[in-house]
């Protein structure tokens, strides 16, 4: 039972809960400003780092033009970079949501992993079927499976308080082993082959490409539309929608959101099983728009990129959106960088690495730029 002043503490989180609702100033701040000042101090210190390791004033420089251009200075290069956030933007919707649930699940890996493999096995199960029914129901039976997987985490914090992140971490190393299993099947394995490698997505469960009218090698597909509704999606679930309440309620205070009625434990599968949803899709997204079969590490760590993208992104739809173009201009960009100016991708990894330690320390951000943000009065108020 809870008394006067701990009802008083509950009503008081309830109303900070629902003011937050309204987009202000300093939500403004928060998801576009300190990310962006954090992206310059990152690429500051990425030169930084380029100079103490012998690479010279004009060479850091044309890698910084390369990174440009490679990223957003052609067709080819918007084409790669936006292929390359597709399946991030999804995956980081998800780890977002689980986020605003107060649920860390870094399982976003095997959820990616397996939902890959589920649309590849669905679509060459049935290839007579028509396209687009084909594709959709290839990218739902991703999307189910991510679910199924993600809710295991749930269902045991929910009946156990089994912690999620020990449960992701676990879930995630049994999906690389099961996917090697079910790869080796020969129902599953393509023909020929003693590697673990799946058979092909038919023509018609795939993710037809944009622009190959104008140049075959231009690789971005109709993928792109189901990020930009998964962002709506997302927005609308987690501000427009009774549930959506309940995910940030519960995050934002748990004995609060008790207290209103909410039953945690559905609150919490439900928001694994949708985040696991997400990351489904994007391993359907990829195997259907890009790679066209599943293979060992198909997802190339994506899983674990989107937990960065959704930090950066501050686990908002639109942010998270924005994230994952800055993370795929960054993955376009660094080819390019590696080609015209030699510099080792890796130096990508190191300023991804630093992009995320200046975002954990938004207090740092502000203090290296304080000019731009608002000054607080006495009162706490600008």
């Amino acid at each position: 039972m809870m008394d006067g002043k701990d009802l008083k503490h509950v009503n008081e989180d309830m109303r900070k809960l629902l003011a937050r609702a309204a987009f202000g100033r300093g939500d403004f701040e928060d998801l576009f400003v300190v990310p962006v000042f954090a992206v310059v101090a990152a690429l500051v210190l990425g030169a930084v780092i380029m100079l103490a390791t012998g690479v010279d004033l004009p060479t850091i420089g044309q890698s910084f033009v390369a990174l440009a251009v490679g990223s957003f200075g052609s067709l080819n290069a918007v084409s790669e970079t936006l292929t390359a956030a597709i399946p991030l933007v999804l995956a980081g919707l998800g780890l977002g949501l689980g986020f605003r649930a107060g649920l860390f699940n870094i399982g976003a890996e095997g959820q990616l992993l397996l939902g890959g493999t589920a649309a590849v096995i669905f679509t060459f199960s049935f290839p007579s079927l028509p396209f687009p029914v084909l594709m959709i129901f290839g990218l739902l039976a991703g999307a189910l499976v991510g679910a199924a997987y993600a809710s295991i985490a749930g269902i045991l914090k929910a009946t156990t308080g089994a912690h999620e992140v020990i449960s992701t971490i676990m879930l995630n190393l049994i999906s690389f082993r099961l996917l090697e299993y079910i790869l080796r099947q020969p129902y599953i394995q393509r023909e020929g082959r003693s590697d673990p490698i799946s058979k092909s997505v038919p023509e018609a469960g795939q993710l037809p490409r944009l622009l190959d009218w104008f140049d075959p090698n231009l690789r971005l597909h109709a993928g792109v539309f189901v990020m930009l509704l998964a962002v709506v999606f997302v927005w609308w679930l987690l501000f427009r929608s009774k549930i959506g309440f309940a995910f940030r309620a519960s995050g934002a205070n748990p004995d609060a959101a008790r207290y209103a009625g909410m039953r945690s434990g559905l609150v919490i599968v439900a928001a694994m099983a949708t985040a696991g949803a997400l990351a489904g899709l994007a391993g359907a997204s990829q195997v259907q728009g890009v790679l066209g079969r599943a293979s060992p590490g198909f997802s190339a760590q994506m899983g674990f990129d989107a937990i960065a993208l959704a930090l950066l992104g501050r686990s908002h739809p639109v942010g998270i959106l924005f994230a994952g173009i800055l993370f795929g201009g960054l993955e376009a960009g660094g080819r390019q960088m590696q080609v015209d100016a030699g510099v080792s991708i890796d130096l990508i990894g190191i300023i991804q690495a630093l992009i995320i330690v200046f975002i954990a320390a938004p207090l740092l951000v502000r203090a290296i730029f304080p000019w731009g943000f608002r000054k607080e009065t006495k009162g706490g108020k600008a």
